[in-house]
């Protein structure tokens, strides 16, 4: 390991999500999409049916900002809006058959991208380095008050 890094754990825990932004961007930008619209429809396909509100939430950001990008995803056939039976003030978000290939194509990505970073451990090195990544994100989640999103598998 280059003797250069700093050693500190959370200035190398957000070097490392700062570069691994920076990978899905080139990325998604190569494919005439934004992180953030890629991050909307792997979210979309994990859990169909959110609400505008409810994805903003989960993506931290503001509602128009999610609003907006909706829009986009929308004029590009990717992502519709429906209301919802229970509340027709509530807009819920499905994904359209058009984002497939987009969705395959994010799922192979991070499949390469999980190779080129971890290839070289252990199974047991990469089971040690997510349990202490989930626990660090619990306890965030705690202390925020936020509600803890459960990891697949759980």
């Amino acid at each position: 390991m280059p003797q250069s890094f700093d050693r500190d754990l959370l200035i190398v825990l957000h070097d490392v999500a700062r570069m691994l932004r920076t990978r899905f961007d080139q990325r998604a930008r190569a494919r005439g999409m934004t992180r953030a619209q890629w991050v909307i429809l792997a979210r979309l396909s994990r859990q169909p049916g959110l609400s505008q509100n409810e994805l903003a939430a989960i993506c931290e950001v503001e509602p128009i900002t999610i609003g907006r990008l909706v829009d986009r995803l929308e004029a590009r056939g990717f992502v519709e809006r429906r209301l919802d039976p229970a509340d027709r003030r509530v807009n819920r978000l499905h994904l359209l058959s058009a984002a497939q290939p987009i969705l395959e194509e994010i799922a192979s990505y991070k499949e390469a991208l999980h190779e080129e970073l971890l290839g070289e451990l252990e199974e047991s090195q990469r089971a040690s380095l997510l349990d202490a990544l989930l626990h660090i994100k619990t306890k965030l989640t705690e202390d925020a008050g936020l509600p803890r999103l459960k990891a697949s598998g759980e």
